[in-house]
């Protein structure tokens, strides 16, 4: 009888489905084949926005750029920040005191053991970075740290 009872429990457990974990079947208006995104993205750019990984500190060009501008997603072309909203964060990656609205999705990601908000490009679902609540406080009090290579910039006279 112990056995049945534990095996049950372990049976109730394995089959709940909690909140945390994403919604697969979100769908987006850029859809492409694993193969197409490959083609298209350098393998730095695939494993940041394809596979949510993070490029290392300090190596994108983007982080010190300060020219005015938009920054668009690297996948799709959606505009995402604009540069009159990105600050020095000290961190090693651009980031921005608030996103164009409509154009970033979030979801909460349990990664690293503990909760984050996990940055999406609304338009093909890659993968941008993570917002944080230790921005600028005369602003938004949000630091979106945002991986360049998910990233391109245009120049407002462009």
């Amino acid at each position: 009888m112990k056995k049945v009872i534990v095996l049950s429990i372990l049976v109730l457990i394995m089959s709940c489905k909690s909140n945390a974990q994403t919604d697969d079947t979100k769908t987006y208006d850029v859809v492409k084949t694993e193969a197409e995104w490959k083609a298209q993205l350098s393998d730095l750019e695939y494993y940041v926005l394809r596979e949510a990984g993070t490029e290392r500190a300090f190596t994108s060009d983007l982080n010190k750029l300060y020219k005015d501008g938009t920054y668009i997603c690297r996948g799709c072309d959606t505009p995402l920040f604009k540069s009159e909203h990105k600050f020095n964060s000290g961190t090693g990656w651009p980031s921005f005191d608030r996103e164009i609205e409509g154009n970033v999705e979030f979801s909460t990601d349990y990664d690293i053991g503990y909760a984050r908000t996990e940055e999406h490009c609304a338009t093909c679902g890659g993968h941008l970075g993570h917002v944080f609540n230790d921005g600028p406080r005369d602003t938004t009090g949000k630091r979106h740290c945002i991986n360049g290579a998910a990233l391109k910039f245009i120049p407002d006279n462009e």
